[in-house]
């Protein structure tokens, strides 16, 4: 997926390195593109997790569990300071789709990433694969 349409360059620089972080799947990078105070909303939890900390370890971790993950369409808000990011992959043999919604601040850090997956099948067992590796830490 390219950023080169997107017209504002904090956004277009925050996505472009968020991509390269998927690509690689090395989050190691997300240090500096997490706000500290990340809220992340997690689409099988009722409570937010907030925090840099907590919000890296999911991203780290889901990045691992999804396989063939693939961002297809990526729609911009009108302030250029929210984005959303449609993608596909598969957990445990399951197909789903989701979104990403993602809000930056004004120096281009992630302040809010809440997940969408759909079906529900997909989402139980994207749920399954994050607990038996989180549990011991959320």
């Amino acid at each position: 997926m390219t950023t080169d349409r997107i017209d504002d360059p904090v956004l277009a620089r925050m996505l472009q390195r968020w991509h390269q972080c998927v690509a690689t799947k090395d989050m190691s990078a997300l240090s500096d593109l997490l706000h500290q105070d990340v809220v992340f909303r997690s689409p099988v939890a009722h409570t937010p997790y907030p925090g840099a900390q907590v919000t890296q370890l999911i991203l780290s971790t889901v990045i691992e569990v999804f396989e063939d993950f693939t961002y297809h369409r990526s729609f911009v808000a009108e302030d250029s300071r929210s984005v959303v990011l449609e993608f596909s992959a598969k957990v445990s043999g399951r197909q789903l789709k989701g979104i990403d919604m993602i809000r930056i601040d004004d120096d281009g850090r992630i302040v809010e990433f809440e997940v969408m997956v759909r079906p529900l099948s997909g989402l139980q067992a994207l749920a399954e694969q994050m607990a038996a590796r989180l549990a011991a830490y959320l």
